[in-house]
């Protein structure tokens, strides 16, 4: 894949979702979970999508399981939990693996984009120990639950953010992408 409207994955009904749909669009594309400490961070994601969205902002939620098996649930029930305790109206992926031999090829593109973390120095030192109890992470490998990928309207992978960037740290980075 060579753009990221090359790529069509399925929501959490398993309905095919080409991202030829996003072309002109600011992209913000994470891998949640339902169980973690930071699943808070989704209200926050709905604040920005409800501030956002008309002025051409589309959030990308991925669930993943891969971090402590924070995300249990189908990814249907995942999709119903989001949209009734936070209120969620963004698109709900099938659950992704983010890392790994058969992690998403989206997830293999993005990490190629930006290899990165920006932010959350001290907490990604925290969650690196942590997920070094489990599967050793090493180089572009997501780091845990709740990393974010901002994608500019030409669909290039422009900022990746540490799981503990909240949403409403990359406000002001979302409206100079949507002015």
């Amino acid at each position: 894949m060579t753009s990221i409207y090359d790529f069509t994955l399925p929501d959490a009904q398993n309905r095919p979702v080409s991202f030829e749909q996003y072309r002109g669009k600011v992209l913000l594309i994470v891998n949640t979970a339902t169980r973690c400490g930071l699943t808070p961070q989704y209200q926050e994601l709905q604040d920005l999508y409800a501030q956002f969205h008309a002025q051409g902002l589309e959030i990308l939620d991925f669930p993943c399981n891969q971090f402590r098996e924070q995300a249990p649930e189908s990814s249907e029930e995942i999709a119903q939990i989001c949209q009734t305790r936070f209120g969620t109206e963004f698109t709900v992926f099938q659950k992704t693996k983010v890392n790994g031999p058969d992690e998403s090829p989206l997830y293999t593109w993005l990490k190629q984009q930006k290899p990165e973390d920006k932010g959350g120095h001290a907490f990604k030192e925290m969650l690196l120990k942590l997920a070094s109890l489990g599967e050793k992470r090493e180089g572009s490998d997501i780091k845990w639950n709740f990393t974010k990928f901002l994608v500019n309207r030409n669909g290039e992978v422009v900022e990746r953010f540490a799981p503990s960037v909240k949403p409403a740290e990359i406000a002001d980075d979302l409206a100079l992408l949507l002015s």
